[in-house]
């Protein structure tokens, strides 16, 4: 795949990212519905919007993936959605991408994965500027929050190195929205007694399941399949960053020059990564 192309679905993943980060605050701060109701509503609009597409291709096209993928993927939507509920954005962020990244690096290194020169000082600009971003505004988290945060960065971690053999990328997510769709159904079931849905709710949810995860994630396997684990790890740190800036121009946040300054150092030190090629041994 061109090292373009692999960069601008990159960019475009990274994106949908950020934003199914902001719909996810709005739903679970600002509107009635319960972290439950919106994981179940957010798997159940990704797997129809998937299944369509999959439809609308035809041909031999179908729906793939894999039961050990679809529960990864509930495991994240389930713990991201519960973690938010007691969790600052800020702690949140820092603990579900500082989990990512250690899963997927553990995993390349793991593999017999190394690191150039650039690709160590890009890591470690990418995390001095995530570090210097949040890490100011955090207090002690509540163990629990925490807890599920960490959980669903590991299994977002697995989500993603899976993906890298998953085939058609589009057939592979949509299965395994597909599959998910029991777990989120049971979760609702078990949480029935604490449910709540309301109106601007149940539309973040959709927004979230469709459009920034269903299609998102799609575009996401295909990066992978040009991507190392590593690079695949340290790209998804730019998210809070992607996802600040959003909060600027559609939440009405301040500019702050240790916003900027940790965008350059992040998104500086991810191109570092991507665009240099790791060692094998």
């Amino acid at each position: 795949m061109p090292r373009t192309k692999i960069l601008s679905l990159t960019l475009l993943a990274m994106i949908a990212f950020a934003g199914n980060s902001l719909l996810c605050r709005l739903a679970l701060t600002d509107t009635g519905i319960d972290a439950a109701s919106f994981t179940s509503i957010r798997i159940i609009s990704g797997a129809i919007i998937l299944w369509l597409i999959v439809r609308l291709r035809g041909g031999e096209h179908r729906a793939t993936g894999s039961w050990r993928s679809a529960l990864a993927l509930f495991a994240y939507a389930a713990g991201f959605s519960f973690a938010y509920v007691n969790l600052t954005a800020a702690t949140g962020a820092l603990l579900l991408f500082g989990a990512v990244q250690s899963t997927m690096i553990g995993y390349g290194l793991w593999r017999g994965e190394r690191l150039h020169k650039r690709q160590t000082v890009g890591l470690a600009c990418a995390l001095a500027g995530l570090v210097g971003l949040l890490l100011p505004g955090l207090s002690a988290p509540p163990l629990l929050g925490s807890m599920l945060m960490l959980g669903a960065g590991i299994a977002w971690g697995i989500y993603s190195l899976r993906g890298k053999g998953a085939g058609d990328p589009i057939c592979a997510t949509a299965g395994n929205f597909i599959r998910a769709v029991p777990f989120s159904v049971g979760l609702s079931i078990a949480m029935l007694p604490f449910a709540s849905v309301d109106q601007a709710g149940f539309w973040y949810a959709i927004a979230s399941g469709a459009l920034t995860s269903g299609i998102g994630y799609a575009i996401w396997y295909t990066a992978l399949r040009g991507l190392s684990s590593t690079s695949a790890a340290t790209v998804q740190l730019s998210v809070p960053v992607i996802a600040a800036i959003g909060g600027i121009l559609f939440l009405g946040e301040a500019v702050t020059l240790r916003l900027l300054l940790a965008s350059v150092a992040v998104l500086g030190g991810v191109a570092l990564v991507i665009l240099s090629r790791p060692q094998a041994t």
